[in-house]
């Protein structure tokens, strides 16, 4: 008799389990699609000044909520400020592992040869330490930049420069150092890299 209830006590337990591991992940589901309106289908951007935030980090995608629900934008705050305020930190846990899960994809888009070549060299020199593999990997919130779109890294780097944007100082100032060497065309090499990752 023991045994029957010990089992029947197990197999409730297991059932509550599935049920709220599945109340959990539909509920991420259903907060992520909030999202594709601006970011695409499961954070696949079809928008060139959006960026795609499938496969990013969850302390990437929390951080850069918080940071928005906080006003950190710098000078310039977007839509996102206002939006970010709407979710609750659970919320945006659960959003964040959601996208972290998901399969990013490469934006198509052309791209110059000989640009891409220079910004290879650009981004060895002075972004690689940070941004591993040519940017395709989201390490301690380095963000994915390897197949973004190029309006949306053109922007984000304008923003950069101009300081209308709050970056990691590190990042601002190495970015700072490409562009008094080198110039705007130097950035554009180093966005046609970026750019170009498939």
């Amino acid at each position: 008799m023991r045994h029957k209830i010990s089992l029947s006590t197990m197999v409730v337990t297991l059932g509550l389990t599935f049920s709220t591991s599945a109340a959990m992940a539909d509920r991420a589901t259903m907060l992520a699609n909030t999202c594709a309106g601006c970011h695409g289908t499961n954070g696949v951007s079809t928008g060139p000044a959006i960026p795609t935030i499938a496969g990013m980090g969850e302390d990437t995608f929390t951080d850069a909520m918080n940071g928005y629900k906080d006003d950190e934008g710098g000078k310039n705050p977007t839509i996102m400020n206002r939006i970010a305020k709407a979710y609750s930190d659970e919320d945006i846990a659960a959003m964040a592992g959601f996208f972290s899960k998901q399969a990013f994809s490469a934006a198509k888009q052309d791209s110059d040869a000989a640009k891409v070549a220079e910004g290879k060299k650009i981004h060895k020199k002075s972004c690689e330490k940070c941004h591993e593999e040519g940017g395709s990997k989201d390490v301690d919130g380095s963000g994915i930049l390897a197949g973004q779109w190029m309006p949306y890294l053109h922007y984000s780097m304008n923003d950069a420069v101009s300081g209308a944007r709050t970056f990691p100082k590190k990042m601002t100032k190495r970015i700072k150092s490409v562009h008094e060497k080198g110039g705007d065309e130097a950035i554009a090499a180093l966005l046609a890299y970026y750019a170009s990752q498939k």
